[in-house]
């Protein structure tokens, strides 16, 4: 568990180092990689796969066997009592470095896992915050637009008792309320959905509230779109995961060739000689060494072990090359995506703009004037629209960023 945190440190030093803004977030990150049962159990395979190397490259146990005549052998210098063997197996050479080879790649392939599920798990907590940014915002903007129809109601109502407008103007301001009253409802019900998602993902009490930014940082990415596709070839943890399988591969073929050569024997018989009938002292035997030899005679075996790796092998690298091609797929639609965030927080800031200005116009014209009602509800409709748009196309935009950062396997 220490190397596990002491892993995961080391990788939050990096991102501590990202602006201020993102403070709250870092820590979270923190929390997750500490804390997130998932990433636990994908490290304590990585750590279970490190414990085959020291398995694999020793030598078999010795093999001790001890014999009692229960018939004494007569010999010519005496009757044989006991009888111990001893005997160690000795593989091929380079067979065991070979396997011991196969199990160190299988574990970098594990670490690569792990840290794909890290990479994973950060992209998660990210998008899950961002989520929760938007919903937070939606929340005010809602309030806000609620707040300007009360004002409305408080000036039809004038206009009113004035006799200058109908009814019709207050109930239309009503139903708008109620629907926006309607709305915050959701979004509040919706909030205690995200945060939930969001904790569960740090392994924290559901009920925990997050800390969110008043306004979400507009950081660009940093990198150019082919700076980041040579980073997804060479940094994704995924293609780097299928890279060490096809390493280990290449070691087991090793190893299944070995398997074919013979293994070598080695031991020594120790025998105790009894007293002779003659009154001879009995001599101990003692025979030094012993040499076996397994003959692998059938070959199809081994031929088909080869070959099994061969055709794993293949399989292995038309993996890889599946895996890239959805990878560069993945990452054209992220950046298609923040290309697009990009576009509407400028559009709707815009957009914002001139729906405010034109709705201040229309509010002084109908308290000065006999100016349609209807008109004022539509730009206030468009006011709420585009103050939302503008806040998902934030939020949209970190998102694709992180995505893509995901895939780079940075």
């Amino acid at each position: 568990m220490k190397n596990y945190k002491l892993i995961i440190g080391m990788f939050l030093l990096l991102v501590s180092s990202m602006v201020s803004a993102q403070g709250e977030l870092n820590d979270y990150l923190l929390t997750a990689a500490e804390n997130n049962p998932g990433l636990k159990a994908k490290f304590n395979d990585y750590m279970a796969a490190l414990e085959v190397a020291p398995q694999v490259n020793t030598l078999p146990d010795p093999q001790i066997a001890f014999a009692y005549f229960i018939s004494p052998v007569e010999t010519r210098v005496g009757p044989q009592r006991l009888k111990f063997a001893a005997s160690q197996m000795f593989p091929w050479f380079g067979t065991l470095k070979a396997r011991e080879n196969v199990a160190v790649q299988s574990a970098k392939a594990k670490y690569e896992l792990f840290e794909e599920s890290k990479s994973k798990l950060f992209n998660d907590v990210k998008a899950a915050y961002f989520n929760l940014y938007f919903n937070q915002k939606a929340e005010e903007i809602t309030l806000e637009n609620i707040d300007i129809l009360n004002t409305f109601q408080k000036l039809a109502d004038i206009k009113i008792e004035a006799g200058l407008v109908s009814m019709v103007d207050a109930y239309r301001i009503e139903m708008e309320i109620n629907e926006l009253e309607n709305q915050l409802a959701l979004i509040k019900d919706k909030e205690r959905f995200l945060e939930t998602a969001f904790n569960n993902l740090l392994d924290v009490e559901s009920s925990t509230h997050v800390q969110l930014p008043a306004d979400l940082w507009t950081t660009d990415f940093s990198y150019s779109k082919q700076a980041a596709l040579d980073s997804i070839a060479q940094f994704n943890h995924q293609l780097l995961g299928i890279e060490f399988q096809q390493a280990a591969l290449a070691y087991k073929r090793e190893v299944a060739g070995l398997m074919g050569k013979p293994n070598v024997k080695l031991g020594f018989d120790y025998t105790f000689i009894g007293k002779g009938n003659k009154n001879l002292s009995g001599k101990d035997a003692f025979v030094f060494p012993t040499v076996g030899v397994t003959i692998p005679l059938y070959r199809n075996k081994y031929k088909a072990m080869i070959q099994e790796v061969v055709y794993l092998e293949q399989a292995k690298t038309n993996e890889k090359k599946s895996k890239t091609n959805m990878l560069e797929t993945l990452f054209e639609n992220g950046w298609k995506d923040y290309l697009d965030g990009n576009r509407r927080i400028e559009l709707y800031k815009t957009q914002l703009m001139f729906a405010r200005k034109s709705l201040t116009l229309l509010e002084t014209e109908y308290a000065t004037g006999n100016k349609n009602f209807e008109e004022i509800l539509r730009m206030e409709r468009k006011v709420l629209k585009y103050n939302l748009e503008e806040e998902k196309a934030k939020a949209d935009k970190q998102a694709a960023i992180a995505f893509m950062v995901y895939l780079m396997g940075r």
